[in-house]
């Protein structure tokens, strides 16, 4: 899908190819080859470009050329109640066009639109770029706030339950925050070397950086750097949950265990004893018509003092 966006400092334009004006915005979302191929026609920007973020696996980076700047950023995604994931933004400018590319539709983008036109400009490429990174790092500290949320509520369920469904839950999260802690690790590299580019006069044709523009993208360094910090924080206290929880688990099965291994013990005395006196031989209290008590009471004994003794030594 292409969509072409046009702001007028008060609300967004849609454009269509045939009237397309300079300063721009052309989102391709999930796109087609026709749709790529015309783009590239329009902005003079390599096919094989403009298809560096449809790949799932595409890693944050920046590639500086002549006539344009791809900037590749990992946002995050969330796929599920406990399902996170991060996907390659592409974000392209030259020095008439403002290009976005990626898979799929996300929250990143969809912040952009005629409720907030006024707070960004398509034409201010420099500064709507920094927006836009600064708003996928707002966006993964909200998931990181979530998350540690959700870990709250599953630690709850697990000091009653102890079900294998809720170590799955964890075990999830836990992999949506690894997916994070490489995404924001490579996104931090690219605002680095983003920061650095402001010394180069060459490229002022392409990204022009004001004061204004430099103190936001220092914003959005500190965001990532704290969302860095807390992912890797809890990443460290689910770690260390999962492997208390699972200690815990494993001690109550011992416990059960024991206390199943005790009773079969008790359990055994008096079948023992039923099955000596039920022997076609001769056996004491054969001839009583107390007999039968007898043998009972034996039994009683002996197991209430085989319990006495697994109950000294902590085994009942």
């Amino acid at each position: 899908m292409l969509k072409i966006w046009k702001s007028n400092c008060v609300t967004l334009i849609e454009q269509s190819l045939e009237s397309m004006e300079k300063g721009s915005w052309l989102n391709l979302v999930s796109p087609t080859a026709e749709e790529i191929t015309i783009v590239s026609a329009l902005s003079n920007v390599p096919v094989d470009v403009l298809k560096t973020a449809l790949d799932e696996e595409e890693r944050s980076h920046v590639e500086i050329e002549d006539n344009y700047i791809l900037v590749v950023t990992n946002i995050p995604m969330m796929r599920g109640k406990d399902s996170y994931d991060t996907l390659p933004l592409g974000i392209i400018i030259t020095p008439d066009y403002f290009i976005t590319v990626c898979l799929e539709q996300n929250e990143i983008l969809k912040a952009f639109s005629n409720d907030n036109a006024r707070t960004f400009s398509t034409f201010k490429k420099t500064r709507f770029l920094f927006q836009i990174l600064y708003k996928s790092a707002t966006l993964f500290l909200r998931y990181l706030q979530q998350i540690n949320r959700r870990t709250d509520d599953i630690e709850k369920q697990l000091r009653q339950s102890m079900k294998n469904e809720e170590f799955f839950q964890l075990l999830e999260l836990q992999k949506g925050l690894t997916f994070f802690t490489a995404s924001l690790r490579s996104n931090g590299i690219v605002m680095e070397k983003m920061l650095r580019l402001r010394t180069n006069s060459q490229l002022q044709h392409l990204i022009k950086m004001y004061e204004e523009d430099e103190d936001l993208l220092e914003d959005v360094i500190i965001e990532n750097k704290q969302a860095i910090e807390m992912v890797e924080m809890y990443s460290n206290i689910l770690s260390s949950m999962m492997d208390a929880f699972a200690s815990i688990i494993s001690n109550n099965l011992n416990i059960v265990m024991k206390f199943l291994a005790s009773m079969t013990i008790l359990l055994s005395i008096p079948t023992m004893l039923a099955s000596f006196w039920g022997m076609n031989v001769g056996v004491p209290f054969m001839g009583s018509e107390f007999g039968f008590w007898f043998v009972i009471s034996i039994s009683i004994i002996i197991t209430s003092i085989a319990a006495y003794g697994l109950w000294k030594k902590q085994l009942f």
